[in-house]
């Protein structure tokens, strides 16, 4: 069953998205999630004849970059903000310069951490992240839910809005981000799961365990009925 449980709008700092890519020769740009990269896709043509180095959190990102035309440079080896500040490299004998196109409700990781090392970061809030609202056909659907799959901890949240706090259901996180939102709202720590690594193929794994679990619970509380 397909919830979205995520909208997008554009962020307050959209429309200067083209001229900042041509304000200067920026070292790096920076993108941290599918969505990101179809904000920078739609702005992309201003410098698509002199492209910048863009660097990807993560392969799902990294996927979304190049099915939009746009080459990436850089893949950490684990696909958070944490590892990317850390893995990425300084360029030698000058200022490093980052333009990181963001989501308004981002967490300020990526640049505190790389300006802690050195870089130079300038942040676009692009888009924004905003719950999604459910009909009723979909309100019912969600009910038959056993394994709810989050790749966001707006996701988490806009789950629980839409199904007054339903945290009796298995979460199937796509990394420990999403899997620290659900711990945060009173999930059971049981009823959490994510990979070690974030990404996709990790993330197939995670729901296929959650699935499992979920099966085995179904199964137990009919026995004891």
């Amino acid at each position: 069953i397909e919830l979205p449980c995520i909208a997008h709008a554009s962020g307050p700092d959209y429309d200067n998205l083209a001229s900042t890519l041509l304000s200067q020769k920026w070292n790096y740009v920076a993108i941290t999630s599918p969505e990101a990269a179809k904000v920078l896709a739609s702005a992309w043509d201003a410098v698509r004849d002199n492209p910048l180095p863009v660097v990807a959190v993560g392969k799902a990102t990294e996927t979304a970059l190049q099915d939009s035309g746009i080459p990436v440079t850089f893949v950490p080896s684990k696909a958070n903000a944490v590892t990317l500040a850390a893995e990425l490299e300084l360029v030698a004998g000058e200022g490093t310069s980052v333009l990181y196109p963001a989501s308004a409700k981002a967490k300020k990781t990526l640049e505190q951490n790389l300006s802690a090392r050195g870089f130079a970061v300038t942040r676009l809030n692009t888009y924004d992240t905003v719950t999604a609202t459910w009909d009723e056909d979909q309100v019912g659907a969600s009910k038959q839910v056993q394994v709810a799959c989050f790749a966001s901890p707006s996701s988490v949240k806009g789950w629980l809005q839409n199904t007054e706090n339903n945290k009796n259901v298995a979460a199937a996180c796509i990394g420990e981000t999403s899997a620290t939102a659900c711990r945060e709202q009173g999930w059971n720590e049981n009823q959490i799961f994510f990979p070690e690594a974030p990404g996709l193929e990790g993330w197939v794994e995670t729901i296929q365990n959650a699935m499992r679990a979920a099966k085995a619970q179904t199964s137990h509380s009919a026995s004891t009925i």
